[in-house]
């Protein structure tokens, strides 16, 4: 049964933090923490997702000042800070970035749970 103040309102129930839009790996944080370092001094990641590819969407990621642009979320996680483009944030909640280095590549990677399947190359993905 749910209580009424004076006025007949049911009192509103204080907002719970949400979780953040995406997650950092440790390797991840590292590779961010040397790029902020160098030549991307004072620059921030901003990552996006645009529409291309086999398989309907890619995720991008450049570097940009670190004001952002208007409505960009700020994800910070191990004590470092990327921007999330205000409209890849309903693809990207529950992801985590990690950092892989083999012998032929290195980069970011995406474990994404919003993702139904990728290409066949595995650079583009569907939702």
């Amino acid at each position: 049964m749910e209580t009424q103040t004076t006025t007949g309102q049911t009192p509103s129930r204080p907002a719970r933090a949400l979780p953040p839009v995406m997650t950092l790996t440790d390797a991840a944080a590292d590779r961010l923490r040397t790029l902020y370092a160098g030549a991307n001094a004072g620059q921030l990641l901003r990552i996006s997702v645009s529409t291309k590819g086999c398989s309907g969407h890619a995720y991008d990621m450049n570097f940009v000042p670190e004001a952002g642009e208007a409505g960009d979320e700020r994800v910070t996680d191990k004590g470092v800070t990327v921007l999330i483009d205000r409209k890849a944030i309903l693809f990207l909640i529950g992801s985590q970035m990690d950092y892989h280095t083999t012998d032929l590549e290195s980069g970011f990677m995406f474990s994404n749970p919003n993702e139904k399947g990728r290409c066949g190359c595995g650079l583009s993905f569907h939702v």
